[in-house]
């Protein structure tokens, strides 16, 4: 199993930007497919976005076009670049494989958008 930690979270006012980091030990992590999810408050966590091993990126509708996944196979560490966020966006995010393992969920990076 390996092992995840996100960072990179933050308050931002809407239409801002950040971009969150997920590390990840052992050099097969290029062996996965990555993921990114969030859990707002009160809410189930949903898929965000994923980029497998090939390359190919996949996105939820509502985040297309203003989130961007990338890997750093070099590093071991997967990337969410978001933009123009929305307050809809507020939600704890945590990177995993996809489909998920349970035993590699980490703390997650709080996100917090809000004027």
């Amino acid at each position: 199993q390996v092992q995840l930690v996100e960072s990179g979270g933050g308050l931002v006012q809407p239409g801002g930007s950040l971009r969150l980091s997920c590390a990840a030990s052992g050099r097969i992590f290029s062996n996965y497919a990555k993921a990114w999810y969030r859990q707002a408050p009160g809410k189930q966590r949903e898929w965000v976005a994923t980029n497998t091993n090939g390359g190919s990126t996949n996105y939820l509708d509502s985040v297309k076009g203003r989130f961007t996944i990338s890997r750093d196979n070099a590093k071991n560490t997967v990337y969410l670049q978001m933009n123009s966020l929305k307050p809809e966006d507020t939600a704890v995010y945590y990177c995993n494989t996809r489909p998920w393992l349970d035993a590699s969920w980490g703390q997650g990076t709080q996100v917090t958008v809000s004027s």
